[in-house]
C-alpha cells in the first residue's frame, strides 16, 4: 500500500452501514481495484445522523456505526488486503443537537457564556454588554410560549435544566429559584422564535443552517482538541489521509493546511473547493488538491455538444418565462439569500464597517446604510467562494484583481454619494491602509477581512447551487456542484490543456463523476447530456408529452417546474420511471430548494400538492409512460456511450480516481437522501464474480463494472505510468477523446456519438498509437501501434483502455 491513494471509493458511514458493514465489503473493493475506503465523517455525530457532518464529540468514534471496536475490525481487514482509510473531516462547524447537553463544549457556554473554558471555540458576538447567545428554537414568540407555559425547570436530573419540549438548556448558576419570565432573562442564551434567527443570530453558522455551529479552529486549543483522535488514528497506521470538508469556512484555510500538514507529516489531504470559472487552486495550500467537482465539470462536458444551446435555450425560455441567460437568475437568487438567509452576517459586517470608522475622525462620515448597500452589492456580485486575503499580509495579486473587479461590478448599482464608501470597504477587505489605520481598530479591520470572506462562501452556496440551480433548466445536468450551467460542453482541446495542468500542478488531486453532494450522478447526467445532440427530437418529445398531460397540469403548475420534471422522468429512466416515491420526495426538494413558489421555511402546501398531483398522475398514465420509453429505449446506444467515456475518462486521467458508493453500476440516484440510499453489494459481487469468470457483460450495468474494476485494476498495477506523462494522442476524428498516461496505458472514448451516427460513423478515422504491443484490457484483443483505426478498436464498446504488452 502506498501513501498516496491509487484510488478510493467512499462509503457513507451511518448506523444502518457501520463500520463492520464496511469491512464486509472490503474484499469486494480490493477485487474491484480500489486501494483505499474513503469514509464519510467517522466521529460522533448527534442522535440520528445519516451523514456524520454534524459532530457532537471529538473525542470518540461514532457509536451507532459500532465505535473503536467496529472500526478497528474495518481498518484491520483492511490491512489484510494491503488498503488504507481516508477519512472525512469537519473543521469548520459542529452540531447544535437536542438535546444540547451532547455537545459538552456547547452546554458549557450556554450555561456560563463568556466565562466558559469553551467560550473561545464558538464564533460568537457577545457584544459590548455580554450579549446572551441567541437559541431561535420555538415555535411561536416568547411571550406567547411564556403565557402558554410551555417552558418549564426540570430538577430531576444531575444539574436543573430549562426544558422546551424535547429541548433543555443549562441554567447560569444562581438563577434555579428565579420567576420564570425572570430566570429566562437571566440566561447567557435567549431563547427566541425560530424566525428571529436570519437577522438576529449572534453565532457564526454552516451557511444557513442554524443547528450547525461554527468553531474557531484557529485558536490552537481548538484544532488540537477537535483533530486529536483523527491524530492519533493517523500515527496509529489505521487512517492513511484525509479529506476536509469545506475549508472556504475557515479564518485562514491556508493557515489550517498548514498545521495539518505538520501534524501529520504531509499525509495525502484534498480539500471540498469549488472552483469557479478559471480559478485554480491557491499553489500555496500544502494538499493534494481538491475533492474533484472541477474534473466532474470537464469530464462531463466533453460528452456536451456546444451546438444543442442555442436551440434548448429557446425552448427553455418560450417554456418557462425564464431568462435567456443564467446570470440574472444568479443575480436574483443571491440578493434574496444576502437579504434574507444571510441578514445576520450583513448585519454583523455592517456594524463591524461602523466600529472601524467611528474609532478613526478621518472615516466617521461613512454611514451604515451606506456601509449596508455596499456589503450587499459586493457580496451579491462575488463571483467565487472567497478571495484569499490573509490579515497583516499583502493580498495575493489574484486576491486584487478579484475584489477590484467585484467592486467594479457593484459599483454600477450604487449611487455616487455611495462611491467612495465602496472604495474604503474595498481597501479594508484588500487590507490597504485607509483613514490613520490605527492601532486601536486593528483587531476589527482583521476580523473585517476574515468575516467578509467566511460570508462570500454561503452566499454562493445557498444563492447559485442551492436557489439558481433550482430555478433555471436548460440543460439541468449542468447545474452541478462546482459547474456552471453556462458552460455547454468541453472540447477535448480544452479538457487536454486542463488535464495537463493537473497533471503539472496537482498530480494527487482527486477526481470524481459523483458524491453525497451531487445533484444527480453521474449516470443521470450522461442521459441527460445526449440531449445536447439532439434538442429537435427533445422539443419535439416534450411538447408531444405536454399534450398528452394536458389534463393534468392545472393553473398553478409553472413551465420550470413541469420542464424539470420531463428531465427527471427521462434521466432516471431505467426500464420505466423512477419509484414515484423517490420522484415525489425530490420534487418537493427541488421546488423547495427554488424558493419561488414554496420554501422549507414557508412551504405552500396548495402549490406542493399541485406539483406532487401533476408528478402522479404522469407516472399513471401507461400511454404517455409508453411514449417516454420509445423516446428513451431510442437514446440507448448514445446513453452507453456517454455512460461508459465518463467514467473511463476520470479513472484515467491525473489525479486520484473516487468511485462513490454503488456506481460501479449504473446508478440513478438524485440530490441527497436519495443519492444515500442502501447499496446492494451482494449484486455486485456477483456480477463481478460473473466476469472475472469469463462471462460477457450482459447489459451496460455489467460493461459499467467492467469498465471501472479494469481500470482500478490497470491503476494499482502500473502506479508508476499513472504517475507519469499525460499527453493527449491525435485522432482525425473529434468524435474520439484519446491519451497515454506515460508509457504504458492509453485510454480512448468515444464522444458526442449522436452527431457521430449522423456522419455515418467512424469510417477511416484513427488514432496515432505509441510505438509497441499494446492490449485492450476490456476485450482482451491485442492491438498494434502507429495509425489505427477507430472502428477497429471500438468494434465492442465505445471505449478502449489499453496497456503496452
Amino acid at each position: 500500500m502506498t501513501a498516496v491513494p491509487q484510488s478510493t471509493y467512499r462509503l457513507q458511514i451511518n448506523a444502518a452501514f457501520g463500520f463492520d458493514d464496511a469491512a464486509r465489503v472490503v474484499e469486494y473493493l480490493h477485487d474491484l481495484g480500489v486501494s483505499h475506503a474513503y469514509l464519510s465523517p467517522i466521529l460522533q455525530a448527534a442522535p440520528g445522523s445519516t451523514h456524520g457532518y454534524d459532530v457532537v464529540d471529538h473525542s470518540r468514534l461514532s457509536e451507532p456505526a459500532g465505535g473503536r471496536p467496529a472500526f478497528d475490525r474495518l481498518t484491520d481487514k483492511l490491512a489484510d488486503h494491503r488498503m488504507g482509510a481516508i477519512a472525512d473531516v469537519v473543521p469548520n462547524h459542529v452540531a447544535v443537537p437536542t438535546p444540547a447537553r451532547l455537545n459538552t463544549a456547547l452546554w458549557s457556554v450556554l450555561r456560563d457564556g463568556p466565562g466558559s473554558p469553551y467560550a473561545e471555540w464558538f464564533d460568537v458576538d457577545w457584544g459590548s454588554g455580554n450579549q446572551p447567545l441567541l437559541m431561535a428554537v420555538l415555535g411561536n414568540r416568547i411571550g406567547k410560549v411564556l403565557a402558554d407555559d410551555e417552558l418549564s425547570v426540570d430538577r430531576s436530573g444531575d444539574e436543573p435544566v430549562l426544558r422546551y419540549y424535547e429541548h433543555e438548556y443549562p441554567l447560569r448558576p444562581g438563577t434555579e429559584d428565579l420567576p420564570i419570565d425572570e430566570l429566562v432573562t437571566a440566561q447567557w442564551y435567549r431563547l427566541a422564535h425560530w424566525r428571529v434567527a436570519d437577522e438576529e443570530l449572534n453565532y457564526r453558522r454552516f451557511f444557513d443552517v442554524d443547528t450547525l455551529a461554527a468553531v474557531r479552529v484557529e485558536t490552537q486549543e481548538v484544532f488540537e482538541a477537535t483533530h486529536e483522535l483523527l491524530f492519533a488514528l493517523l500515527h496509529e497506521g489505521k487512517l492513511h489521509g484525509f479529506r476536509i470538508d469545506h475549508p472556504d469556512g475557515l479564518a485562514d484555510p491556508r493557515g489550517y493546511l498548514r498545521r495539518l500538514a505538520e501534524r501529520t507529516g504531509g499525509a495525502w489531504v484534498v480539500v471540498e473547493k469549488i472552483l469557479e470559472g478559471d480559478e485554480e487552486l491557491p499553489r500555496d495550500w500544502p494538499c493534494a488538491g481538491t475533492t474533484g467537482y472541477d474534473a466532474l465539470l470537464r469530464v462531463g462536458g466533453l460528452f456536451v455538444d456546444p451546438a444543442g444551446a442555442a436551440p434548448l435555450a429557446a425552448y427553455h425560455a418560450d417554456l418557462t418565462g425564464e431568462p435567456a441567460d443564467f446570470a440574472p437568475v444568479v443575480e436574483e437568487a443571491k440578493r434574496e439569500i444576502v437579504e434574507h438567509g444571510q441578514y445576520a452576517e450583513v448585519h454583523r459586517l455592517v456594524e463591524l464597517l461602523a466600529r472601524i470608522c467611528q474609532d478613526d475622525v478621518r472615516l466617521r462620515d461613512h454611514t451604515r446604510r451606506a456601509f449596508h448597500e455596499v456589503v450587499v452589492e459586493l457580496l451579491v456580485n462575488f463571483d467565487r467562494y472567497r478571495a484569499y486575503v490573509v490579515p497583516g499580509e499583502p493580498a495575493p495579486t489574484e486576491a486584487v484583481a478579484v475584489l477590484e473587479h467585484v467592486a467594479e461590478l457593484a459599483r454600477r448599482n450604487l449611487d455616487e454619494e455611495q462611491q467612495e464608501t465602496l472604495d474604503l470597504v474595498r481597501d479594508l477587505l484588500l487590507g490597504r491602509e485607509a483613514g490613520t489605520a490605527s492601532r486601536i481598530d486593528e483587531d476589527a479591520r482583521h476580523e473585517l477581512i476574515v468575516r467578509f470572506q467566511q460570508t462570500c462562501g454561503p452566499v454562493m452556496a445557498k444563492g447559485v447551487e442551492d436557489t439558481a440551480f433550482y430555478r433555471w433548466f436548460r440543460l439541468s445536468s449542468l447545474n452541478e456542484v462546482g459547474g456552471d450551467p453556462e458552460h455547454f460542453g468541453v472540447s477535448p482541446e480544452e479538457f487536454h490543456a486542463y488535464a495537463a495542468r493537473l497533471n503539472d500542478h496537482w498530480p494527487r488531486t482527486m477526481t470524481t463523476l459523483s458524491t453525497h453532494d451531487t445533484k444527480r450522478s453521474e449516470d443521470v447526467r450522461a442521459r441527460l447530456g445526449v440531449l445536447s445532440e439532439q434538442p429537435a427530437a427533445w422539443v419535439e418529445a416534450v411538447r408531444s408529452w405536454r399534450t398528452q398531460s394536458e389534463d393534468y397540469r392545472g393553473p398553478l403548475l409553472d413551465g420550470s417546474t413541469e420542464y424539470l420534471v420531463w428531465q427527471t422522468l427521462l434521466g432516471t429512466w431505467d426500464d420505466g420511471p423512477l419509484a414515484e416515491d423517490r420522484l415525489q420526495a425530490y420534487l418537493q426538494k427541488a421546488i423547495r430548494e427554488g424558493k419561488r413558489h414554496t420554501s422549507w421555511t414557508s412551504p405552500d402546501s396548495e402549490y406542493e400538492e399541485a406539483v406532487a398531483a401533476f408528478a402522479t398522475a404522469v407516472l399513471g398514465d401507461s400511454e404517455l409512460l409508453e411514449s417516454v420509453r420509445r423516446f428513451a429505449d431510442a437514446q440507448a446506444p448514445y446513453v452507453r456511450a456517454a455512460t461508459l467515456g465518463q467514467k473511463l475518462v476520470q479513472l484515467t486521467m491525473p489525479g486520484v480516481p473516487d468511485v462513490y458508493q454503488g456506481t460501479e453500476l449504473v446508478d440513478l440516484s438524485l440530490v441527497d437522501p436519495d443519492n444515500r440510499r442502501p447499496v446492494d453489494y451482494e449484486e455486485r459481487i456477483r456480477r463481478l464474480a460473473r466476469l472475472d469468470g469469463g462471462g460477457s457483460p450482459q447489459d451496460l450495468a455489467d460493461e459499467k463494472l467492467l469498465v471501472t474494476s479494469r481500470a482500478l485494476r490497470l491503476r494499482r498495477q502500473n502506479a508508476d505510468a499513472f504517475a507519469g506523462s499525460y499527453r493527449p494522442l491525435p485522432t482525425s476524428n473529434g468524435h474520439a477523446v484519446a491519451f497515454a498516461r506515460g508509457d504504458a496505458v492509453i485510454t480512448l472514448a468515444t464522444r458526442l456519438p449522436v452527431a457521430l451516427h449522423r456522419l455515418g460513423g467512424w469510417g477511416d478515422s484513427t488514432v496515432v498509437l505509441p510505438s509497441g504491443d499494446w492490449k485492450d484490457v476490456l476485450t482482451g484483443r491485442s492491438v498494434g501501434s502507429g495509425a489505427t483505426r477507430i472502428d477497429e478498436l471500438l468494434a465492442e464498446l465505445p471505449v478502449a483502455l489499453l496497456a503496452r504488452g
